[in-house]
């Protein structure tokens, strides 16, 4: 497996990875219909227009490639984007197909942010998850604290999120969490 940062060419496959993983991570989460209307075009357009190709933006983002080349996973973070005076931070996307999961890949591209993170200066993390995300077991493996929760539209209904946060980002880098 490569982990490595994203570029403009990878929009079509972190797209694919993006729309499949919401299709089975949400699936009886969101509404149906919601799912199934989302799209790899419209996916690959916003990861074009709006994140990958701004230079002068602090998002950064990086894929995992299996050894056919295939994108399978993806993280994208930065700054935190509700000025939350405790976290300079935010994880603010991690999805990984679902038969490349549980084996070490989002732990690989979580540690790849954190690292990108601590070169900028940024020494805390949080990120939101929809409260019934089984990923959230993930953000806990990795040593996250629930620090709050909030309600949220998304896909046409009211959710509830959860944020996990992290006061020192550097014990992400050990291994104790793998």
């Amino acid at each position: 497996m490569i982990i490595r940062e994203a570029r403009i060419e990878d929009a079509a496959g972190i797209a694919k990875v993006h729309v499949d993983t919401w299709r089975t991570t949400y699936a009886g989460i969101l509404p149906d219909e919601h799912l199934a209307n989302l799209s790899y075009e419209r996916r690959e357009k916003l990861w074009i227009d709006y994140i990958l190709s701004n230079a002068e933006s602090r998002i950064f983002n990086y894929v995992a490639e299996n050894d056919a080349g295939q994108i399978v996973g993806f993280a994208s973070g930065g700054p935190e984007r509700k000025n939350d005076p405790d976290y300079e931070s935010e994880l603010y996307a991690i999805y990984i197909l679902k038969e490349y999961q549980g084996q070490g890949i989002g732990h690989l591209l979580t540690q790849t942010l954190v690292k990108r993170l601590l070169q900028s200066g940024m020494n805390t993390m949080l990120l939101w998850v929809v409260s019934d995300n089984p990923a959230r077991r993930f953000y806990e493996a990795l040593g996250g604290q629930q620090i709050k929760t909030e309600r949220a539209e998304l896909g046409g209904v009211m959710i509830n999120e959860v944020a996990y946060g992290w006061t020192d980002i550097n014990t992400i880098l050990q291994d104790r969490y793998l």
